[in-house]
């Protein structure tokens, strides 16, 4: 069965807002399956073709190419990301230190807060103008250089769906909505509950929250990463995504971590991120609930995805990915696949757009002063439209069979779309 999806752009609902990314409308409508067959390879699948076989050869073609590998990975890796709920209903704190959002799916309801990290041009009260500044939606806090110029809105994303071993799985405020069997892991329940938190800056506005609902970025750092890079894939109206050392099932590409693990073996501090984090184990069970119950990384070679494709969910927004070379971050992995991720950018003519940056020699979680500036350039472009990002590929390790795993890519299509942002 076919499903027809017909390319929208959707109305900005925020008053005097600069518009969000806009994306090409199909002259034709977009024809996809409703579900899709295993595949069986070992290389990296090809961004350029639908599964059809069909090529991508235009700026609309490309959107719905994404839209294919938004429903491939829902249906094998990261479950179905729900629809808005029935209501919503926010509550400003007059402090303008937090939000509480309440909402409802049919006859349940919850309700949770975000803390509000007001920027220093809007002095806890006043905001800067009537459109509002630009924000970072920071899952589990935020281990980055924020400018002052920019709010943080602080996302306690494990009151959304727990992170921990099997047994927290279908708990959380998103399971209470959509019950404890919903398909979702966590990375796309997360996904779904920073939506709700920008349906809420929308409807109270900019003139309330000094926040411009246009000009958002997401981060988080580790598993928060991996969850910060699957909400900026998923969520559109988020301008700039940046995720932080995310590893295994975040900037790795899962078939670049299988041929690690057999040309390095597993990594040797594995026992630092402890006995959820993918690939330090060779039990799926002692790992995390950030993916669909049935997904196993292992299996991959069936999957007609990898995580070049986030990348390519995310284009051509904005998106900056931060690396180290911890061996149980898979430096050789999150290379490969963030430079594949980046041939797609290329392909839309947006290369610039995504940066990509491994300073490594400091711990865990630790931003290198040295990568401020560049780090800085992307929240310039895409956050406060002051400036344009670096061109950023800068890695401590060399990924020498990344050409083997693209082998087989159809000639990128070198799309002039003028993108608008």
């Amino acid at each position: 069965m076919l499903t027809l999806y017909l390319l929208l752009i959707q109305p900005a609902l925020v008053l005097a807002a600069p518009p969000s990314p806009t994306f090409p409308k199909h002259r034709e409508p977009c024809l996809l399956p409703d579900t899709y067959s295993e595949v069986s390879t070992t290389t990296l699948p090809d961004p350029w073709k639908f599964i059809d076989g069909k090529p991508v050869s235009t700026a609309a073609d490309f959107t719905c190419r994404q839209r294919e590998i938004s429903r491939i990975f829902q249906q094998f890796e990261l479950g179905d990301l729900p629809p808005a709920p029935d209501s919503l209903t926010p509550v400003w704190a007059e402090t303008g230190t937090s939000m509480n959002i309440t909402v409802a799916v049919g006859s349940k309801s919850v309700t949770w807060s975000v803390r509000m990290v007001p920027s220093a041009l809007d002095n806890n009260a006043a905001p800067a103008s009537q459109s509002g500044s630009a924000a970072i939606i920071a899952l589990g806090g935020s281990l980055i250089p924020v400018p002052s110029s920019i709010h943080q809105i602080i996302f306690n994303n494990d009151e959304c769906a727990f992170q921990a071993g099997q047994g927290s799985r279908g708990r959380g405020k998103f399971y209470d909505l959509h019950g404890s069997s919903h398909s979702a892991g966590s990375l796309m329940a997360w996904a779904w509950c920073v939506g709700r938190i920008i349906d809420a800056l929308e409807q109270l506005g900019a003139a309330k929250t000094g926040i411009n609902p246009s000009r958002l970025g997401v981060t988080g750092c580790s598993r928060n990463g991996k969850g910060a890079f699957v909400v900026g894939a998923f969520e559109k109206r988020i301008a700039l995504t940046i995720p932080q050392e995310s590893g295994g099932g975040g900037a790795a590409c899962w078939r670049m971590m299988n041929q690690e693990i057999q040309r390095r073996g597993r990594p040797r501090n594995c026992c630092q991120c402890g006995a959820v984090e993918p690939g330090c184990w060779s039990d799926p069970t002692l790992e995390a609930t950030w993916f669909a119950r049935k997904f196993n990384w292992r299996s991959i070679n069936s999957v007609p995805a990898d995580h070049h494709f986030l990348a390519a969910l995310v284009a051509p927004r904005g998106l900056y990915v931060i690396e180290n070379n911890i061996d149980y971050v898979w430096p050789w992995s999150t290379t490969g696949c963030m430079k594949a991720g980046r041939m797609v950018y290329s392909g839309i003519g947006v290369q610039s757009s995504m940066g990509f940056s491994m300073i490594g020699g400091h711990n865990h979680c630790q931003f290198p002063a040295s990568g401020q500036a560049d780090l800085f350039s992307f929240m310039d472009q895409f956050l406060l439209h002051s400036g344009r990002a670096n061109d950023v590929d800068t890695s401590q390790v060399t990924n020498s069979y990344l050409s083997s795993f693209i082998a087989g890519w159809s000639q990128a299509p070198n799309i002039t779309h003028v993108w608008e942002f």
